[in-house]
């Protein structure tokens, strides 16, 4: 059976968590192995810490399985001692954080037909136009999508920050491959900041160096939230083996360097992952 922990918060770090000012109405499984990471928020559900709350939007309105076939050829053993033989559960999501009065949306979705975007923010009690900031993990299209409608912004009134390097690459791509994203940063462009890894954000959200998935792919801390787009896409599989990469992956090898070393620094600073790919929660 695949293992519910890496969903969930562990017992053990919940107990440290909620002593530190953390809770979650999420419900919780036990850990078999106390040195995994975890994920913040489960489908629509809020997280709080140190008075910073997070919550997942979830963007897909089916269903999501990402089939086995873009993590390339994967042992049937493997397959079956997961129990991913249907495809690898996951979710097109992205994270509201609320802290000091203010709203920060990371990334936005895909902007589809069926896009949940909207509704599930609806649902939160927010409005796009409540939206102070969006920080951007990278430019693919399930990330910025939302951000626009037809030639029309989505969000009137947020400044939009993204990585210098994520933003110089993909200017550099063909035409026909940079469309959407020359489109969209043209569309902001007064309110466009591009900003180098390391930097600190309003609201002291600290910008981190996760370039592999993309040129500039960017994952952002807010206190003992860390926020990794696309770090993971597969998280039944890619949290046990992080060396399998997803076929999305610009340079594979810096993506398994990043995906190592982010799984690590969030265990061992104890650490809420929020994954934009990370499924909805259905543990009991």
């Amino acid at each position: 059976m695949m293992r519910k922990s890496i969903f969930l918060l562990s017992s053990m770090l919940v107990a440290s968590l909620c002593g530190a000012g953390c809770s979650s109405s999420q419900k919780q499984a036990s850990a078999t192995d106390e040195t995994e990471a975890v994920f913040a928020c489960t489908d629509s559900v809020t997280t709080e810490c140190d008075g910073v709350k997070l919550t997942q939007i979830r963007d897909n309105a089916q269903e999501r399985l990402m089939q086995l076939s873009l993590f390339g050829e994967l042992p049937q053993t493997l397959i079956d001692s997961l129990n991913i033989g249907q495809g690898v559960p996951a979710s097109v999501s992205v994270f509201l954080l609320e802290i000091d009065g203010k709203r920060i949306l990371f990334d936005t979705g895909m902007g589809s037909a069926d896009s949940r975007l909207l509704t599930n923010l609806s649902a939160a009690g927010v409005t796009p136009a409540d939206i102070d900031y969006l920080y951007l993990t990278h430019f693919h299209g399930d990330h910025i999508g939302g951000m626009m409608k037809g030639d029309t912004v989505v969000f009137p009134k947020a400044e939009v920050y993204a990585s210098r390097q994520e933003y110089d690459a993909w200017m550099q791509m063909p035409d026909e491959k940079k469309m959407q994203v020359a489109a969209t940063m043209e569309a902001y462009k007064d309110r466009l900041h591009l900003v180098a890894h390391g930097d600190t954000l309003p609201c002291g959200v600290v910008a981190l160096d996760c370039a592999g998935h993309t040129p500039g792919h960017t994952a952002y801390r807010a206190g003992r939230f860390l926020i990794v787009g696309d770090l993971v896409h597969g998280a039944a599989l890619q949290m046990a083996h992080p060396e399998i990469c997803a076929a999305y992956d610009m340079d594979p090898q810096s993506a398994i360097k990043q995906r190592r070393y982010y799984l690590d620094y969030a265990r061992q600073n104890h650490l809420l992952l929020a994954g934009m790919h990370q499924p909805a929660g259905h543990a009991k």
